[in-house]
């Protein structure tokens, strides 16, 4: 935990404080930003309050007192409830503006740690209760230069290996002649191929990836099994989504989709599709591009707004069912902002030094379509961090 980088954030927002809680690990980003022990043995609750000037101050109880005893500041204990309610009503004394992992209206759900309870306690007790979910971004989103470097260096492992992926689906379905052929390819058998290749290069992942051919690429979720595949053939419309990170504790996730045809060119309503998505995609691009090249803020829903709003015009907003894009981190969904105003309407910022995914979509009943890319921005830059699909590919 960086005391003086939070407290200078309060009072850049204008807050008199946040105030950490937690039981039985209900609140995994109140450990990650203050530092503390994810297995920790937590049976009572704990608060840590930071006030925007000053020492911050502990409420822990009798049975676990040492609890929080590897964060600076005071400490109060508490044994009954009546002890605790007047302890919280003492830790925050003079203090109104008060940040919580909590979202109006459960917005941002992923913030939303803080049970109802507490936020109707403590505005009981005149305090105001806004939001956390910038700090949390800002504390727990924004990258190292290192960690952007273990982006990078996963960008271009799987860029080339899904180039590799086109290349052995065309060497398995068309044997050279004289050969014997090769048993048939089903979308497990890809995924394994695509597994082992990642593994060759030292990357890890969390499932997937994913390969699905025709009307399987309509479930934006699907995963083949051994037991339940597809076989890829001549003529099928074919996706892979596919993602992975450094095997290091800091390492950033790089995460791509890309879409192709096999052994003949698309049908007019793919390539329909396909330019629209491709449009979409490159509207999000530019709005975050250009909002960092002005210096000017830009907010997860407005990203979303670009690209939802071409598909739309287009006539397939039905079958864009998804948000636009994720935040990127050690976790392939991070805790930064995400790029939707569908699913939630997603006010937190785009911060400097942040990754996220773009990845419009359209899925018919016959086939779905994805155009997946990754951007980092830096203060007055934003970019695309490895290639970017502009046709489909023929195999």
């Amino acid at each position: 935990m960086n005391l003086d980088q939070i407290q200078t954030a309060l009072r850049d927002a204008a807050l008199d404080g946040w105030l950490f809680y937690d039981h039985h690990h209900r609140d995994p980003l109140a450990a990650s930003i203050l530092g503390l022990d994810p297995k920790a043995h937590i049976t009572r609750r704990w608060y840590y309050f930071i006030p925007a000037t000053g020492e911050p101050h502990k409420l822990v109880h009798r049975i676990e007192q040492g609890r929080l005893d590897c964060l600076p500041g005071s400490k109060t204990q508490y044994s009954s409830w009546q002890e605790l309610r007047a302890g919280l009503e003492n830790l925050l004394q003079n203090q109104k503006k008060i940040a919580m992992q909590y979202s109006p209206l459960n917005d941002i759900m992923y913030v939303s740690m803080v049970d109802a309870g507490t936020v109707e306690f403590l505005r009981g007790l005149g305090k105001e209760i806004v939001t956390s979910a910038d700090l949390v971004s800002q504390f727990e989103a924004v990258l190292t230069a290192n960690q952007i470097a273990s982006h990078s260096a996963a960008q271009r492992e799987i860029d080339v290996i899904l180039i590799a992926a086109w290349a052995e689906v065309a060497r398995r379905l068309r044997p050279p002649s004289g050969a014997n052929r090769p048993g048939d390819l089903t979308e497990y058998d890809l995924v394994v191929w695509l597994r082992e290749a990642m593994s060759r290069e030292g990357l890890v992942w969390e499932n997937g990836p994913d390969v699905s051919v025709n009307a399987n690429t309509s479930d934006q979720h699907y995963e083949p099994t051994a037991d339940r595949a597809a076989p890829i053939r001549e003529g099928d419309f074919l996706l892979i989504d596919i993602w992975g990170r450094l095997d290091s504790p800091s390492s950033v996730y790089y995460d791509i989709t890309w879409t192709c045809v096999v052994g003949r060119e698309p049908s007019k309503k793919e390539q329909l599709v396909f330019d629209t998505v491709r449009r979409a995609r490159d509207a999000a691009i530019t709005a975050v591009a250009s909002a960092f090249a002005e210096n000017r803020p830009i907010r997860g829903f407005e990203a979303d707004d670009a690209a939802r709003a071409v598909i739309r015009e287009a006539g397939f907003g039905e079958y864009f069912v998804h948000r636009t894009g994720h935040n990127i981190a050690h976790e392939i969904h991070g805790p930064g902002a995400h790029l939707d105003n569908l699913e939630t309407h997603d006010v937190r910022l785009l911060l400097p030094h942040t990754c996220f995914s773009v990845e419009p979509g359209i899925y018919l009943p016959e086939f779905g379509l994805r155009s997946e890319i990754n951007m980092i921005t830096a203060p007055g830059k934003a970019w695309v961090t490895g290639r970017i699909q502009h046709e489909l590919v023929r195999i």
